[in-house]
């Protein structure tokens, strides 16, 4: 069983006092609906599921209802169940079949006897009308691929050890030898498997690559599948795009320039389709910005970006070369570049974190800058030796208008410090996150003075 992190976000939401729905996105085999029925099951003593792909009259039901009383008797009588109320917990799954349901959460929630989950994937721009409901009515969660530490978990990796690089982690200090060692094994297995539920499971189960892979081209299929039937007169290049981001990573400056799809056409004609890759989960764009400066949103270039796809272990799958036995096997020969920074990509949006790098022609270029705790934090990731030769990464630490307090280095040696630069060990980007914030946050302005 693979345990998830969104299990823990799923129960504190249903802990709340509020009535609010659920919308669970991401993309395709991603683990929603497992994950979903799973936590339903466990947390509410009645658990009522429509899927409008496996039922598609379902639909129907939502159609010229009048009030929640009659909509919730249709779900019943459909469903073959007695709604309990304050006991039953209504899940929606691939929504975005179902247009109407963005009225009928409205009515549902304000009714309040039930609880609501909803699910949709690879449809995000579909998905628009249903993320549309108004606030205070649902609210709305992104689920990945297993992250690092995911992964770790899901072939038998202690709490005791997490807690030990943890610990390594904040407070900079080196992880014991043998320990990094094994985890640099896991962290190359996880290049080549991924994230994907399925492929890790299937991993577990076999322990064969061969199999990985032919799972990993299944769901590549399945994506261009989708990708086909929601672009079928090819007007805006999807698969063109989704092809291309394996070869546009081994690049050498791993941009994404439109001339390999069509250099006769400007940007403009293609930003539909990199929000709808973005939005359907599939791909992770990382924008340009000018300036290494809170926020980072403004000083994006909308025209400038590296396309990463949105799990590591398929990129690997669609490199025809045999790239994960060389992975595996740690053979130095090979540019490990592209899929590094595939993994850190997914490991930072995962946490949180939106996508940027920073490119300028006289500071020179870094692989990515996040905000973290209001602070703008460089972030590059070296697959080789020279881990510690990176012009840019100085310069942009020596520039007092940058104001730049910390810089990391993943990389494939142990943790090291050198003035506002931390060197650690590329596994350790399951750590990079944003500090929690504070369960409550009360502020009072005392009026009396003004009386």
């Amino acid at each position: 069983m693979l345990v998830r992190k969104i299990e823990k976000i799923l129960e504190k939401f249903f802990d709340k006092k509020n009535r609010k729905a659920l919308l669970v996105t991401g993309a395709r085999q991603v683990g929603k609906t497992y994950t979903i029925e799973r936590f339903a099951k466990e947390h509410f003593k009645h658990y009522v599921k429509i899927n409008f792909i496996e039922n598609k009259e379902a639909v129907s039901i939502f159609e010229n209802v009048s009030d929640a009383k009659e909509l919730l008797l249709r779900i019943s009588v459909f469903a073959g169940k007695d709604l309990v109320p304050n006991e039953t917990v209504v899940f929606f799954d691939e929504v975005q079949e179902c247009r109407e349901i963005a009225t009928a959460v409205k009515f549902l929630v304000e009714e309040g006897s039930f609880r609501y989950i909803l699910s949709g994937s690879l449809l995000g721009v579909d998905l628009k009308d249903i993320r549309s409901v108004p606030v205070g009515y649902m609210d709305i969660v992104e689920m990945y691929p297993l992250d690092f530490e995911e992964f770790l978990t899901a072939n038998g990796v202690s709490q005791r050890v997490f807690d030990a690089l943890r610990d390594a982690f904040e407070n900079k200090t080196p992880v014991d030898p043998v320990v990094h060692s094994k985890l640099m094994e896991f962290f190359r297995l996880y290049l080549v498997v991924g994230g994907m539920p399925a492929v890790v499971q299937k991993y577990l189960d076999t322990n064969n690559i061969a199999e990985v892979v032919d799972e990993q081209k299944s769901i590549v299929t399945l994506y261009k599948k989708d990708i086909a039937k929601y672009d079928p007169a090819n007007k805006l290049y999807l698969e063109d795009i989704f092809e291309l981001i394996p070869s546009e990573l081994n690049a050498k400056n791993k941009r994404f320039l439109l001339k390999n799809i069509n250099e006769n056409q400007r940007f403009s004609r293609f930003a539909n389709s990199f929000l709808w890759l973005k939005d359907a989960g599939v791909a992770l764009p990382v924008f340009c910005v000018s300036e290494p400066k809170t926020p980072l949103l403004l000083s994006k270039t909308t025209n400038l970006f590296k396309l990463f796809l949105a799990d590591t272990g398929l990129l690997a799958s669609m490199y025809m070369n045999g790239i994960q036995r060389k992975i595996l096997a740690n053979e130095l020969d090979i540019n490990f570049g592209s899929v590094y920074e595939n993994v850190a990509a997914q490991e930072l949006k995962a946490h949180g974190f939106d996508l940027y790098y920073f490119n300028s022609k006289k500071q020179g270029e870094l692989d990515f800058v996040i905000e973290q705790n209001g602070e703008v934090v460089p972030v590059e990731i070296k697959s080789g030796k020279d881990y510690a030769k990176h012009a840019a990464l100085s310069n942009m630490c020596k520039n007092p208008d940058y104001g730049i307090r910390n810089a990391f280095v993943f990389h494939n040696g142990n943790v090291e410090q050198n003035g506002k630069i931390t060197y650690y060990p590329v596994y350790m980007l399951m750590f990079v996150k944003n500090a929690e914030v504070d369960k409550d946050f009360v502020y009072k302005i005392d009026p009396d003075i003004l009386k």
